[in-house]
Order: structure tokens, then sequence, then C-alpha cells
């Protein structure tokens, strides 16, 4: 996990396909999820691809926890982002706080006992891979994380209609 101020060099995340969504308006957990598996489905479909069911209900985990913590402790969503890579998809979550939680700090070891929250980071870690937390120039921070996501057993989409 990389934690930086905004100002370093820029950070390598795998050769993009040129897809991308910009900042889309995700007022909610629920549609930031619609919205990133939209994304996703469509790009690989085009392809011709089908992605593995068990990634995408994990993709679908790690942009709740993202974006409900940008909203409940990131004083709102800033900005969403979401953009298909060689390796899966990225997510950027912007939100409206300068403040990096120690949390961003952490092992991924959930909490013991039931304290009512502090699980979502810890999945956020066990889930996602190339984790960074950078302040914005203009002010607040973004969450990225790139989510691995492999082919679905069996046949592609174009295979079958073939």
């Amino acid at each position: 996990m990389h934690l930086t101020d905004g100002t370093g060099p820029a950070r390598s995340d795998g050769a993009l396909d040129g897809r991308r969504t910009a900042g889309a308006e995700v007022p909610t957990a629920a549609s930031a999820r619609a919205h990133a598996e939209s994304v996703v489905r469509a790009r690989w479909e085009a392809a011709g691809r089908v992605p593995h069911e068990q990634d995408m209900i994990d993709l679908l985990i790690v942009v709740s926890e993202l974006v409900t913590n940008a909203i409940v402790h990131g004083d709102g969503v800033a900005g969403f982002d979401v953009r298909t890579t060689e390796d899966g998809v990225r997510l950027d979550v912007h939100d409206h706080s300068d403040v990096i939680p120690e949390a961003a700090h952490g092992s991924g070891a959930l909490p013991t006992g039931y304290h009512g929250s502090g699980y979502g980071w810890p999945l956020v870690i066990r889930l996602a891979r190339d984790i960074s937390v950078r302040r914005r120039p203009g002010g607040g921070k973004t969450v990225s994380v790139l989510m691995p996501l492999r082919d679905a057993p069996g046949p592609a989409l174009g295979a079958a209609q073939a």
C-alpha cells in the first residue's frame, strides 16, 4: 500500500485498455456498485469475455466499503472513477477530507470482537491489490485500488455463439 501527498511521481497501475469512466456521480454505495458492475460487464462482454462471478462479488464488496467510507468518514464522495486494466479494474474514490485514517496503515486483520464497525478496511486490504491513499492537491484525498478480475470458467460469449 502506498500513502502519498499527491506530489510524488505518477504510479504505474498496469496498461490501460483505454476504457474509463470519469468522475461518475455516485451519491450512494448502491449507485457506485451498479455503475462499477455495468462498466465491467459492458467492457468484458464487448470483448467476448465473462468476468468470474466471485471476482465480481469481491469487486462489489470493495466498492461498497470504499464509497461508504468516503460518505461516512470523508465528508462525502467527490468523484468515482472506474477503469479497466489488463489485470482487472482500477477504482478511484475521491472524497473531501484531507485526513488519512490510521487504518490505512493497518495489516488487514479483522477486529477482535464486534465493535459495530472496523471491518470494511480490512476487507479492502484482503480483496484488493495495489492500494494507495493520496492527498489531492485541491483538497481531499483519493483511495485507489486494483481489483483483479479473471475470466469465468467455461466458454467465452463469442465461442458459445460460434
